[in-house]
């Protein structure tokens, strides 16, 4: 019984461990070098790390900055453009160049009865058969224009009579049935450029008669051209059915200059301003090859000599009466020719207006 029990051995009491003393480390000076480098390397990416924070925030300042900056350029340049065109927006190109018309002339001609090619059926004993007499005449040559016999007549007598010619004339200009001005302008063309069969003209037009014509489709005079009354959208009359006719002949007019004395250098000089005024009616728009070709020919028709005065004379006179928006740069724009003479044109009518613009800002 002197040993001892088991549960003696188990009781923690009685069976106190060792207690073994720890020693201490030793912190050398590798240690605390290691240490505050490692700190410092801390500090260092931390202030890093704001000063990357801050610069985003300056440059965010920057941006804003420059952006304010911007549009408050691009508002003062709106304000200059506006002052300069005088209106709160940029308006479009386009004008009304026709007024009201007025009441043409009667196409009913007095002394038509008593034409040659017209006797020459009444004296015909066919003439029986058909019971023409002079009251009918019209309507018999009518007939003869609109098939294109009239013209053949005329080339196998070798004359135009005045009656005949003043007839067809009107009736080209001022006829509102499409068949006999078309015809109309088909014989005066035929006429005018035959040169197998020369025809002698008894009466021949003028530019007095084709401006006359103008002025009676309202097509709006050197002094009363203005803003108001011809900027598109205001209240004016629309182009003439006839206006098509009427270019067709001018264009003709300008290729007979050595057979017919029909225009004069000065007269050719208005023909031009007047179909670059064409070109800027919207309404006109259909006709633009037409009016191209008319400007073509018109600009052929002039001299070596007397190009470069009429060509100084034209730009200048376009720049005082086209109004000063979006129609100058139509104005221009619409003299598209690639000839040496369409470039001389539109860069003397570019440079005139140009300079009517700016004695103009310097008045104001």
């Amino acid at each position: 019984m002197d040993g001892s029990l088991d549960f003696e051995f188990e009781d923690p009491l009685l069976s106190s461990p060792v207690v073994t003393k720890k020693r201490k480390k030793v912190i050398g000076l590798d240690d605390l070098l290691s240490d505050y480098y490692k700190e410092k390397s801390k500090l260092v990416e931390r202030e890093s790390i704001q000063e990357k924070a801050q610069k985003a925030y300056n440059s965010d300042d920057d941006v804003n900055t420059k952006e304010a900056s911007l549009s408050e350029v691009i508002d003062q340049c709106q304000n200059q453009m506006r002052e300069i065109s005088g209106e709160e927006d940029m308006s479009t190109w386009g004008m009304h160049v026709f007024g009201n018309q007025k009441v043409p002339p009667p196409l009913a001609f007095p002394g038509l009865g008593s034409c040659a090619i017209l006797q020459s059926f009444m004296n015909n004993e066919l003439n029986s058969l058909f019971e023409l007499d002079s009251d009918k005449g019209d309507l018999f040559l009518e007939g003869l224009l609109a098939n294109g016999w009239l013209s053949k007549l005329a080339f196998i007598c070798g004359c135009v009579e005045k009656s005949m010619a003043m007839w067809t004339f009107n009736l080209m200009l001022y006829s509102p049935k499409e068949e006999l001005r078309t015809s109309a302008c088909e014989f005066w063309c035929a006429i005018l450029s035959s040169k197998d069969e020369p025809v002698l003209i008894d009466w021949l037009p003028s530019y007095f008669e084709l401006k006359g014509a103008l002025e009676i489709y309202g097509f709006q005079s050197k002094s009363s051209f203005n803003r108001d009354s011809l900027h598109a959208g205001s209240n004016c009359g629309g182009p003439p059915q006839n206006i098509r006719s009427w270019v067709r002949f001018a264009a003709a007019c300008s290729h007979v200059r050595n057979k017919f004395s029909v225009l004069s250098t000065s007269e050719a000089e208005e023909l031009v301003e007047v179909i670059i005024f064409l070109f800027l009616d919207h309404q006109l728009h259909g006709l633009a090859v037409l009016l191209y070709e008319c400007m073509q020919s018109l600009i052929s028709y002039f001299t070596e000599k007397e190009w470069k005065n009429s060509c100084n004379k034209i730009a200048k006179s376009l720049a005082c009466r086209v109004p000063k928006d979006l129609n100058c740069l139509r104005a221009v724009e619409c003299i598209s020719g690639y000839d040496t003479r369409s470039k001389q044109l539109r860069s003397s009518v570019a440079y005139q207006i140009l300079l009517v613009c700016f004695d103009n800002k310097m008045l104001d």
